[in-house]
């Protein structure tokens, strides 16, 4: 993550600075990341986009966020995990994404081991929020200094995750999709969304 960014004007909420003043990704950070997320549909989505912005910039994905939606049948992995040689080479023609063979073959390989998870007993979620005891992980860090890239959680999911025949899920993706989806609270403690996100008990 880049520095943070200079003190708001007063009155102005605080954010983590990220964002750097982006509108699209104030809204991002302001309203998605790092709220909790149990539905496997975005789950799914959101572990395959954060594989697709390997070697990129957030920004760069969200920006095209809504083209994949409509490039890859809204992340339905059953319409994905069927996708043939003739699909991938019409995604690869697609300028609204990412024309990457590995990371295109990468969402559907994703979508057939995602598809043998949610074939047994229990859900996608419920697999997912084990690596965390399922519940959020809430961290205090004052500084996005102190924000680590990986963690003994992500480690353990990337590991999973390889072993059931996902790609694009390093410790690094892993630990920014565990941020994103909530399962974990990185949001600084004087970000005024710290404690918005976080479930209350």
């Amino acid at each position: 993550m880049p520095p943070a960014a200079t003190r708001p004007p007063a009155g102005a909420p605080v954010r983590c600075g990220w964002e750097k003043g982006d509108d699209l990704y104030r809204k991002y950070h302001d309203v998605e990341w790092g709220v909790p997320v149990h539905d496997d549909r975005k789950l799914f989505e959101m572990l395959c986009l954060e594989g697709a912005q390997a070697g990129l910039s957030w920004i760069t994905i969200l920006r095209k966020r809504e083209n994949y939606r409509r490039a890859f049948d809204r992340f339905d992995a059953g319409k994905i995990a069927r996708y043939d040689g003739r699909k991938v080479e019409r995604l690869l023609r697609d300028p609204g994404i990412v024309r990457n063979r590995l990371k295109v073959n990468a969402f559907i390989r994703n979508a057939r081991a995602f598809l043998e998870i949610t074939a047994g007993p229990g859900s996608f979620d419920a697999f997912i929020w084990r690596f965390t005891g399922g519940a959020q992980i809430v961290h205090r860090y004052r500084s996005l200094k102190q924000i680590p890239a990986t963690t003994a959680e992500s480690d353990a999911m990337s590991r999973e995750l390889r072993a059931r025949g996902f790609t694009f899920v390093g410790p690094t993706i892993c630990y920014a999709f565990m941020q994103a989806c909530g399962m974990v609270n990185d949001h600084l403690t004087d970000c005024f969304r710290h404690g918005q996100v976080s479930p209350r008990v």
